[in-house]
């Protein structure tokens, strides 16, 4: 299915709006920690209730267009997307691209999308994450030092929260440092 609303940052905060309300009563619901297997079975629970949804493919829209502005954008139109993500939290939590994927094409695309989201909701999580993509790439025979190098120069420079900027910690990671 293809979707018709318009790929400039406007359409996109809208549909990400959207989505955010579609994806907020998942994302905030609580979790029963009183039941001993509810931290077994919280991935799977929560899978199946984002596919219920039925939106997958409207965020991966969404997604591909947030990548293609950043990437074309200026230091202003990134920013602003910084600050889509931090205003639509439930998006940027459930939204993700399909989990399948080997060519340095997509892996590009998915650091460009760790940049947008300039290490909310926190650092830790997503320094976890770009030590996944890094590895997988580097499983699928990707030279990852000059993708980290050419996205860290459309990252920010900000150091949010106190562990480096997303610009510093994808130096790092190309040059082997944060590994």
């Amino acid at each position: 299915m293809r979707y018709q609303w318009r790929m400039n940052l406007a359409g996109i905060e809208r549909e990400m709006a959207r989505l955010d309300a579609v994806y907020r009563p998942v994302a905030t619901a609580p979790v029963d920690l009183a039941d001993p297997g509810a931290p077994l079975d919280l991935g799977a629970s929560i899978g199946a209730q984002l596919a219920a949804l039925g939106v997958g493919g409207r965020s991966e829209a969404v997604l591909r267009a947030v990548a293609e502005a950043y990437t074309a954008g200026d230091g202003t139109v990134r920013a602003a997307i910084r600050g889509l993500f931090e205003r639509y939290p439930s998006f940027r939590w459930a939204a993700h691209l399909p989990p399948c994927w080997d060519t340095a094409a997509e892996f590009r695309t998915r650091l460009v999308l760790l940049c947008a989201h300039d290490q909310a909701p926190d650092t830790r999580d997503e320094i976890l994450a770009l030590r996944d993509l890094c590895d997988r790439a580097r499983r699928a025979g990707i030279d990852v030092g000059p993708v980290l190098e050419e996205v860290a120069t459309m990252a920010s420079d900000a150091d949010r929260y106190g562990m480096g900027s997303t610009r510093a910690i994808l130096l790092a990671h190309s040059r082997g440092a944060a590994r």
